[in-house]
């Protein structure tokens, strides 16, 4: 079995002088060792906060712009300090590059960002990386790929079922003339509301011919041909139901015409979606976890000397999912949804009490300035802290698949 160099540096023995022998070149066996993070915002950190400076295109380190500011900028790709990447325990590790990008797609691996509709304004993922190759040895490669592509994004899908039930707790259906720019449909997202089969088939083929970008590029400017490449898979930020204290509100569950209560306590508690969209919001996410398997088993076939894992996430946030208990979103391990009145900075926790009109402007302003709602629904301080347990666990282990589950007392299980 080809194993990573801070993996194998343990069953070296020193040569006469005390050189060690690594299999490569002295040069290549000096660089100190890395460990790099590429994909989307499940990787880069979305949601946990001490967002860092990002390179842009111009090779300008691009500090927080203010809220306002165009949703290209480089900033919001929201590379966390918190990430999994950072707070993943790596013996033998020197170094950690997150070069992954909140609404990086396929598409940004192999080319500039910008050079698409919405992207930022970043230089192609695999060009930053062949940067860092010139400084470490690349050792472990952390992707996060399949939840965004030309097909769909994780971004609309979430605003399409929480805007659906945002427009069925405060408007009744007869209300069209609250909708400035049409209106939305009021039924629970279904399974076809998030992707076709058609769909995830695209999807994966985009998927996987970028991940192929990857192995092959790091074949070509890793000298001593050591590293572990982990596709990680995505975990739900809502339970399969919500617990039983948010089923109704002032005697009003969420399959009538309006229920305003309800909607705002939701919505504090993080989850503003009806009961029954949870079960299709579960079935795409089970889709994107098919994309990242067939990615690695494809490519394990293609390059069989490649040392590639899926690392298999989906249970990692269970029984600490937004609303799945009474005092949510206190403890749970994904962020609520975010909302801001406007570029402000300042996020709307309650929606108690307000009308119809409000709602609209508020859902506005996420539409205008996406940045000030993006950090919803994404893994938090505490949920990249568990990510990064999984992610220690697929960087060491022996299997090529590896499952990591929340037991009921909260420890983290990886096998």
């Amino acid at each position: 079995m080809r194993r990573p160099a801070f993996l194998a540096a343990t069953l070296i023995a020193l040569a006469a002088g005390g050189v060690a022998v690594l299999g490569g070149s002295p040069a290549s066996a000096a660089l100190p060792t890395a460990a790099v993070a590429l994909g989307d915002s499940f990787v880069s950190g979305e949601g946990a906060g001490s967002y860092q400076p990002v390179t842009d295109l111009n090779g300008v380190a691009q500090a927080f712009p203010g809220w306002s500011a165009p949703n290209n900028n480089a900033f919001f790709c929201h590379r966390s300090a918190n990430a999994s990447i950072q707070q993943a325990a790596l013996p033998g590790i020197a170094a950690r590059f997150n070069l992954a990008c909140s609404g990086g797609q396929p598409h940004d691996i192999a080319a500039a960002s910008s050079s698409r509709t919405n992207g930022r304004t970043v230089a192609a993922q695999l060009d930053q990386l062949r940067a860092v190759s010139q400084t470490h040895d690349i050792d472990l490669v952390l992707v996060g790929l399949g939840s965004n592509n030309s097909q769909f994004t994780f971004g609309s899908v979430a605003e399409k079922c929480a805007n659906r039930f945002i427009a069925d707790a405060w408007t009744g259906w007869w209300e069209f003339w609250a909708y400035i720019n049409g209106p939305v449909e009021q039924a629970p997202c279904a399974t076809s509301d998030l992707a076709t089969d058609a769909q995830l088939t695209a999807a994966t083929q985009e998927t996987v011919a970028a991940v192929r970008q990857i192995v092959t590029t790091l074949r070509q400017i890793d000298p001593d041909g050591q590293h572990r490449i982990v596709l990680q898979d995505y975990t739900n930020p809502l339970p399969l139901d919500v617990a039983p204290r948010f089923y109704t509100e002032d005697g009003r569950a969420d399959d009538r015409d309006k229920f305003r209560d309800l909607g705002a306590e939701r919505y504090a508690a993080g989850c503003p979606i009806h009961r029954a969209s949870l079960a299709a919001g579960h079935w795409f996410s089970g889709g994107l976890g098919t994309i990242v398997r067939t990615g690695q088993s494809t490519l394990s076939a293609e390059f069989p000397g490649e040392d590639i894992v899926y690392l298999n996430v989906q249970r990692a946030f269970d029984g600490a999912r937004l609303c799945e208990f009474d005092a949510s979103p206190t403890g749970a391990l994904a962020t609520p949804i975010r909302l801001q009145d406007g570029p402000t900075g300042v996020p709307v926790t309650s929606l108690a009490g307000k009308d119809k009109i409000a709602i609209q402007r508020i859902a506005n302003a996420c539409a205008t300035y996406f940045q000030t709602c993006q950090e919803s629904w994404h893994p938090n301080v505490a949920g990249h802290q568990v990510l990064g347990q999984c992610l220690a666990a697929a960087a060491t282990a022996t299997n090529r698949t590896v499952s990591c589950v929340r037991q009921p007392d909260g420890r983290i299980v990886a096998s």
